[in-house]
């Protein structure tokens, strides 16, 4: 069954996709329906194909897989790790503006904020990007969109 094709399973019962499961995974099933056994099967034979999950993906699920086993919930944070404490500074249009990074949100101006882009908002009257309006994330350049 290892050369089994994405085509094939279409066609498969449960057992026989359970059974598949077993060869390729080398692990029982999970307890799960046979369009799901399907859809990590065909993962499994393209990744073995093509290859499988960059490093840095697999690590980020570990993580998210870590943080769901401990809170029972994960949170992305879409790459942006700044650690609590951290002050961020910015000047909009002659004054500055500071922000504490808390441990469940951010800090302006007295009040709590669950994230950067409505304190953006608060500030600008416009809607941004928080982590952009920040400086903690790049534009993405009119070359880098006609590149490639």
């Amino acid at each position: 069954m290892i050369g089994l094709t994405v085509d094939e399973l279409a066609t498969m019962p449960p057992a026989e996709l359970r059974a598949a499961w077993r060869e390729h995974f080398r692990s029982l099933a999970p307890p799960i329906g046979p369009a799901l056994l399907r859809r990590g099967l065909a993962w499994k034979i393209q990744s073995r194909a093509h290859g499988g999950l960059p490093s840095s993906t697999a690590k980020a699920i570990g993580k998210a897989a870590k943080l769901l086993e401990k809170t029972g919930s994960v949170t992305l944070d879409r790459h942006l790790a700044i650690k609590v404490g951290t002050r961020l500074v910015r000047e909009w249009q002659g004054k500055t503006y500071h922000v504490l990074v808390l441990d469940d949100g951010f800090e302006h101006d007295g009040r709590r904020y669950t994230s950067l882009s409505q304190i953006a908002r608060a500030i600008t009257g416009a809607h941004w990007s928080g982590p952009r309006f920040f400086g903690l994330r790049r534009a993405t350049s009119k070359k880098a969109l006609t590149d490639g």
